[in-house]
């Protein structure tokens, strides 16, 4: 805006942007669409390049733990594993139900017991490796507790120290 001379209520006429989003954007208090902000860049002549790499997640002593369990659980999920694993994880499932509390943990409970019964391995796979809040969370009250031998639990215990 700086290099163009253009101000925030010049933007906003010209983009449709409302002239208080732009405000809260550039003062780190708002989030704009990529949609929105192209826009917003195309009106001074520019565009919006995203460039994608790769980038280290950190999580919590716990979370992190949590997720290296899961992954390694996620190297032995086929078919036939989930149809033995079903009947443990459905049982941990009716114990966690009577023990959480609370949202989103007890709908998340309904969304591990949604991917278990739809057999959703590509769905399972993305709770049990996703470094998003929402996959961290899930994993927060997962039923897949039991699953791995002890011998490869206490490995990748000592791996995450």
């Amino acid at each position: 805006m700086l290099e163009t001379g253009t101000s925030q209520s010049e933007l906003s006429r010209i983009s449709g942007v409302r002239q208080p989003s732009i405000s809260q954007f550039l003062s780190g208090r708002g989030h704009l669409s990529d949609d929105m902000l192209n826009r917003l860049l195309s009106c001074m002549g520019y565009r919006l390049e995203v460039v994608r790499r790769a980038v280290k997640q950190e999580l919590g002593r716990s979370p992190n733990r949590s997720w290296l369990l899961h992954r390694q659980l996620a190297t032995h999920l086929t078919p036939d594993a989930l149809r033995q694993w079903s009947p443990i994880v459905m049982r941990n499932l009716d114990r966690l139900r009577t023990t959480v509390r609370g949202q989103p943990h007890v709908r998340n409970l309904d969304r591990w017991q949604h991917l278990i019964e739809d057999a959703d391995l590509s769905g399972l796979r993305c709770v049990m490796t996703g470094l998003d809040t929402d996959s961290v969370q899930m994993r927060e009250v997962s039923p897949l507790g039991g699953l791995l031998s002890q011998e490869e639990r206490a490995e990748v215990l000592r791996r995450a120290s």
